[in-house]
């Protein structure tokens, strides 16, 4: 259990309310201080006018859907982190709800012991000390800001992005493999069988690489990823 001189307060929006109570009983044995809203507009209302840790909430919410919520948080600046509920566990879910804001995703049922360590990886990560400034080539990127910048113009990356490249350029040119990817970004200690990497790793080299003359992103086959200038 964690101990707080204050309790930090997490909000939960999930309609289902054996579920919203399940959740509340166990994150408060946990030491938090959970308060529950039952609908999207309610809940995001709420997001926006307290002062939370972390916000757990479900994709499919009455008046307006998990997803709605998380991006119209994130588009008023609102940071505080996001674990996304949904009873669909395909891939293009997951990105669909990462896209939107969220800082990680669990697909229902989930062991809550699963959803509490998530948690706490997420909470230890916003108060992680803050690294300087990487450059590589013309790429300039700031962990603080999570803004990366090439040639000067300003890349749009989603959180998992962000969190995928800081991994990468911090390998200082070392290959990263598959799993500890997974690890970094998404700090599971376990591999998803997913093609989750994959994906992003495209995504990515789609927004850093694209028409720049000197690719940064390759792929070392049978070994994993690494941040370069080639010759």
């Amino acid at each position: 259990m964690l101990e707080f001189l204050t309790r930090m307060k997490l909000l939960v929006i999930e309609d289902e309310k054996k579920t919203s109570a399940l959740l509340q009983d166990v994150l408060q044995r946990e030491g938090y201080d959970v308060e529950c809203m039952y609908d999207g507009i309610s809940g995001r209302d709420c997001a926006i006018n307290g002062e939370w840790e972390a916000l757990i909430v479900d994709i499919m919410l009455p008046k307006m859907s998990g997803l709605d919520v998380v991006a119209e948080l994130r588009a008023a600046g609102i940071k505080t982190p996001v674990i996304m509920l949904s009873a669909r566990g395909e891939v293009e879910q997951r990105i669909e709800g990462l896209d939107s804001g969220a800082d990680d995703y669990l697909a229902k049922p989930f062991a809550t012991s699963e959803l509490t360590a998530r948690l706490r990886a997420l909470l230890r990560r916003g108060a992680a000390p803050l690294k300087a400034k990487i450059k590589m080539d013309d790429l300039v990127y700031d962990p603080a800001s999570r803004e990366a910048r090439r040639a000067g113009q300003r890349i749009d990356l989603s959180q998992r992005e962000s969190l995928l490249l800081d991994c990468l350029l911090s390998a200082n040119g070392n290959v990263v493999s598959r799993r500890d990817i997974i690890t970094c970004v998404w700090e599971y200690d376990f591999d998803p069988g997913t093609n989750l990497v994959e994906v992003y790793i495209r995504r990515l080299r789609e927004k850093i690489d694209r028409d720049h003359s000197v690719s940064l992103i390759h792929n070392v086959r049978g070994m994993g990823y690494r941040m370069q200038i080639l010759p």
